[in-house]
C-alpha cells in the first residue's frame, strides 16, 4: 500500500473543543458549539482479537467524546458481520452524523460506508482502512512501521547468527495485518542468516486457532523453530503456551503488539521479545476532533493520504507513531502505557511480576 502522509503527528492531539459533559451510558453529552452538532456512533469489531477494543480504546473514546461535549455511542460487534450492519442500520437511524467502525473486512465495512453515505451520514475508517470503501477519513497508526518495528525487535533479541523463524500473522480479511507482514517481512528478509520454516494467516486473530496454528507449523518444523513473529500479544501468547510445552519458552524470541498486560508481563518474563504500544488515547483523541470537524460540515485535520489500492483514490488519514517496548527500554516506557490509562501499575506489576517489574527498574 502506497502511503503518501506529510508528517507523522505526535500522539494526544488535543481536541480544540472542550466543552463539559455529563455522559450516562449512552453517552449523552452537553449542548452548544459545533460539538452540539456532532452524534458519534462507533463500532468496534471484538473482544477476542484483542483485549484493546475494551480495555483500552471504549474507555479513550468516551473520555474524547465527554471533553468535547459530544453526543455519542459506542458499540462492539463482537466478530459478526451480520451484527456490525444491523448496528450501523440501527445508529442511522438513531440520527448519527458521523458513523465510525473498525472493519472486520473490506467487503462487509464497504457495504457498511455505503449504506451510510445513502443516508447521507459521512463514515471514518478508524484503525484499519475499508479497501474499497468510502470514508471521509482514516484514523490510525504506521502499520507498515509497527511490522518494522517487530521485524527489528525480532532480529535484534535472535542475534547476529543463523535462524529459523515463523511468522504467525493476523487475520487474512485485515488490511493492518497485511501492512505488519509487510513491514516485518521488508526488515526480516533483507537478512539472509533468516529462513522462514512456515508462515501462515490466523482467522479472525482467534487465539486458540493461533496456538494450534502454531503447533502445527513448529511441528512440520521438527521443532527447529529459533524466533516467532507474531503479529500481536494474543498471537504471541498462543505461540508462547506451545514453546512452553516444549520446553522452550524464554529460549525462542517471539514478538507482540498493543502492549497488552499480557504481553507486558510476558516480557519481563522473559518469554517475549517485544511488544508495540499505540496509545489508544492519541487515536481516539484524533477521532473525535475529526468526527467533530465532519459533523460540522468541514473537512477532517488530517496529516495526509493513504492509498486504497482497490478504490483507487487517496484517503485523507491521521497517521500516529508506533512505540516499540522490550525489556531493554520497558522501564523507560511502560510509564506511557499507565499514563493511556488502560492498566495500572498494580495490573501488570502483581504476584510474582512484582519482583520481575523492581528487577526491570519499574516502580509505582
Amino acid at each position: 500500500m502506497k502511503r503518501t502522509y506529510g508528517a507523522v503527528v505526535a500522539v494526544g492531539l488535543g481536541l480544540a473543543l472542550t466543552l463539559t459533559a455529563c455522559g450516562d451510558d449512552s453517552g449523552k453529552g452537553g449542548d452548544g458549539g459545533d460539538a452540539s452538532k456532532a452524534k458519534v456512533g462507533v463500532i468496534l469489531p471484538d473482544t477476542e482479537s484483542s483485549v484493546r477494543w475494551e480495555a483500552a480504546d471504549r474507555p479513550a473514546l468516551e473520555a474524547a467524546f465527554k471533553k468535547a461535549g459530544v453526543e455519542y455511542d459506542i458499540q462492539n460487534t463482537e466478530g459478526d458481520a451480520e451484527k456490525m450492519t444491523a448496528l450501523a442500520e440501527s445508529m442511522i437511524g438513531d440520527g448519527v452524523t458521523v458513523l465510525a467502525i473498525v472493519n472486520l473486512d473490506s467487503a462487509s465495512g464497504a457495504a457498511i460506508q455505503e449504506k451510510a453515505a445513502a443516508a447521507g451520514v459521512p463514515t471514518i475508517d478508524y484503525d484499519r482502512l475499508t479497501l474499497g470503501g468510502s470514508a471521509s477519513a482514516y484514523i490510525s497508526y504506521d502499520n507498515v512501521a509497527v511490522g518494522e518495528l517487530q521485524g527489528e525487535g525480532l532480529q535484534k533479541c535472535l542475534g547476529d547468527k543463523a535462524a529459523n523463524i515463523v511468522y504467525l500473522n493476523g487475520s487474512p480479511t485485515d488490511n493492518n495485518a497485511t501492512l505488519f507482514a509487510e513491514g516485518a517481512h521488508k526488515v526480516l528478509d533483507a537478512n539472509s542468516k533468516l529462513k522462514v520454516v512456515g508462515e501462515q494467516a490466523v482467522p479472525d486473530w482467534d487465539n486458540e486457532q493461533a496456538a494450534k496454528i502454531f503447533q502445527q507449523l513448529y511441528t512440520a518444523a521438527d521443532g527447529k523453530v529459533d524466533g516467532v513473529l507474531a503479529a500481536n500479544d494474543g498471537l504471541g501468547g498462543a505461540a508462547i503456551s506451545v514453546l512452553e510445552g516444549a520446553g522452550q519458552a524464554g529460549k525462542v524470541p517471539v514478538t507482540g503488539q498493543d502492549a497488552t498486560v499480557e504481553g507486558l508481563q510476558n516480557i519481563l518474563a522473559g518469554t517475549q521479545c517485544m511488544t508495540v504500544f499505540k496509545s489508544s488515547v492519541g487515536e481516539a483523541n484524533a477521532l473525535a476532533e475529526a468526527a467533530i470537524a465532519i459533523a460540522s460540515g468541514k473537512d477532517a485535520a488530517t496529516t495526509g493520504t493513504v492509498k486504497d489500492t482497490e478504490g483507487g483514490r487517496d484517503v485523507p488519514s491521521v497517521i500516529l507513531e508506533p512505540v516499540a517496548i522490550s525489556k531493554d527500554n520497558i522501564a523507560e516506557e511502560i510509564g506511557k502505557v499507565f499514563a493511556d490509562g488502560s492498566m495500572t501499575y498494580d495490573d501488570v506489576c502483581t504476584g510474582k511480576f512484582e519482583k520481575l517489574c523492581t528487577d526491570a527498574g519499574i516502580t509505582p
